[in-house]
């Protein structure tokens, strides 16, 4: 059982004017074009607390105005919005198919772009890539590199332990891996490391269907199969931080986790054995639309008990389904898992329905780059709590 005791301290008041301006920011991101009487009525600070922290983000140039609202009486109400070129950062998604890196604006909007396919890469292989293309990235978008704010690695837990189709023996050498330094290169950045469900979901939560659904649970179907679950707009870790671990459960009738079959590994030893490779995927023809199918069915049906589970145990808004199967295969498991749990909502309190992420294919790579903007001005749920050092 872990040790770690229930945080009901209190704060500071400079611990609380930053969290409320990492707020007021957030809900301009989310809202804006937003005028001050909305920010306080979204936020629930006074009017003077707004205009003190909107005159301070608008020093630092994170806010710019975005014209007036007319018509109405006395002076005319100034719209606020997000400066999109205020910051940026970089994405990292190393996975065993592929090494993704993405250049991020601080709306989350990617700017560039590069990914190599590569199958189990080694970590001189990451290192090797992103070298070779961070500031190809950033000089493509015309940035100042000064701009930069931070580098997110997105990665599977256990990457070089998980026994995954195809996994070479040495493969374990990323146990040991110093993460930090394959990207300390040539921006020296700070880096922030996370399992890519989590980034996944995280980005889900601040650009997508998590700016309305509060609480969601994430399922990213990449070289294994992972998930993340928020709840009231928090990321949820787990006592040891492993919460979400879906592709660990027991598959039916199999004896296998269920990640070796709802997964990108599974789909290829699917199609290795009608002869397709993984590039066959985007194309089009009978092999690939049958294996699409038995894909489909079989990934959806291994799925039901355990989202049935998620839905009776957490009560989520909704099962939010990403990751780097192309779009209209994420469309058929979305309709098949619906048709499928539909024919037990009968038999359970509520139904989460299935929606396909926002964020769908590149997501793991833009929620690592949004790591180091949540660490540094977005809202953290933890921003008012003292530090153990503090106590």
């Amino acid at each position: 059982m872990s040790d770690s005791p229930i945080r009901l301290s209190g704060t500071n008041l400079e611990r609380a004017a930053d969290h409320n301006q990492r707020v007021t920011l957030h809900a301009i991101r989310v809202n804006g074009p937003i005028t001050k009487v909305d920010l306080a009525r979204i936020t629930g600070l006074t009017a003077p607390s707004i205009a003190n922290i909107t005159k301070r983000l608008a020093a630092e140039g994170m806010i710019k105005e975005a014209g007036q609202i007319r018509g109405g009486r006395g002076q005319p109400a100034t719209k606020l919005a997000l400066n999109k070129a205020a910051c940026y950062a970089l994405g990292v998604n190393i996975d065993r198919d592929h090494v993704t890196i993405v250049l991020v604006d601080f709306a989350g909007e990617v700017q560039a772009l590069a990914t190599r396919a590569i199958a189990f890469p080694k970590p001189e292989d990451v290192r090797d890539h992103y070298r070779a293309c961070a500031a190809e990235l950033v000089a493509q978008a015309g940035i100042d590199p000064a701009l930069l704010v931070g580098v997110g690695v997105a990665m599977p837990d256990d990457f070089g332990l998980i026994d995954l189709p195809g996994r070479p023996a040495d493969f374990s050498l990323w146990e040991s891996a110093d993460i930090a330094a394959l990207v300390a290169d040539p921006f020296r950045l700070p880096v922030f490391v996370e399992n890519d469900a989590a980034a996944a979901a995280m980005g889900e939560q601040q650009l997508g269907h998590g700016l309305k659904a509060a609480s969601f649970f994430y399922l990213l179907v990449s070289s294994g199969l992972g998930g993340g679950l928020v709840v009231e707009g928090n990321y949820i870790r787990g006592a040891q931080g492993r919460s979400g671990e879906i592709g660990f459960m027991s598959a039916r009738d199999t004896g296998e986790q269920i990640q070796s079959l709802v997964s990108l590994s599974g789909l290829y030893r699917l199609m290795a054995a009608e002869g397709l490779t993984p590039e066959d995927l985007h194309r089009d023809g009978d092999a690939v639309s049958r294996v699409r199918r038995v894909w489909i069915d079989r990934a959806a049906d291994q799925l039901v008990e355990p989202l049935l589970a998620i839905s009776c145990l957490i009560n989520p808004a909704a099962v939010i389904i990403g990751g780097r199967l192309p779009g209209g295969w994420i469309d058929d498991l979305v309709h098949a898992l619906n048709t499928k749990l539909g024919a037990h909502r009968h038999h359970v309190p509520v139904l989460a329905p299935v929606i396909k992420a926002r964020l769908a294919q590149e997501a793991p790579s833009v929620g690592a780059a949004i790591l180091p903007f949540s660490h540094f001005l977005l809202p953290k749920s933890t921003a008012l709590w003292k530090g153990a050092a503090e106590r």
